[in-house]
């Protein structure tokens, strides 16, 4: 019995942390709406959107984004997936890669805008209650390079 349990308690300590780790990245499920007062646009305000709601699908690694806003260009839908797991994935118009940095969702993408490449560098983050989305946004194109602060409410 006693070399048994020496042999079991080892294993179900392991099964545990193998557990714990894989429930410490967050789940970004839900739809989340912009807060336009904790956002900043930074150098491009006057091109903040008059609203934005994203909706999320994230079953690990699995991730789906939906996008609709309205603003300045009219109202515009836009629909992403990637995989967690930080695979390449080829999105209309885009292509990129989402991945775990601890707690933190790296999401790197490049597209084309208007024959110009523009490269972006978001990390999502999720409060500890779950009820709000930072994406902290660091944007790259041929005029220069500038950050935005999204804030996302959890409806």
């Amino acid at each position: 019995m006693k070399k048994c349990f020496s042999v079991i308690a080892p294993l179900a300590v392991t099964m545990l942390a193998v557990t714990i780790a894989a429930s410490s990245t967050p789940n970004f499920t839900g739809e989340w709406k912009l807060n336009l007062a904790k956002s900043d646009y930074g150098p491009i305000q006057q091109f903040a959107p008059e609203f934005m709601i994203r909706t999320i699908k994230h079953d690990d690694p699995a991730l789906h984004i939906s996008t609709h806003q309205k603003g300045a260009q009219g109202e515009v839908t836009t629909e992403l997936d990637y995989t967690t797991d930080g695979k390449l994935s080829e999105n209309k118009g885009s292509k990129g890669t989402a991945k775990w940095d601890g707690e933190k969702l790296v999401v790197d993408s490049v597209r084309d805008l208007q024959g110009n490449e523009l490269k972006q560098h978001d990390v999502w983050s999720l409060s500890a209650d779950g009820k709000l989305m930072t994406v902290n946004s660091h944007l790259t194109a041929q005029g220069g390079e500038f950050d935005i602060l999204f804030v996302f409410d959890k409806q």
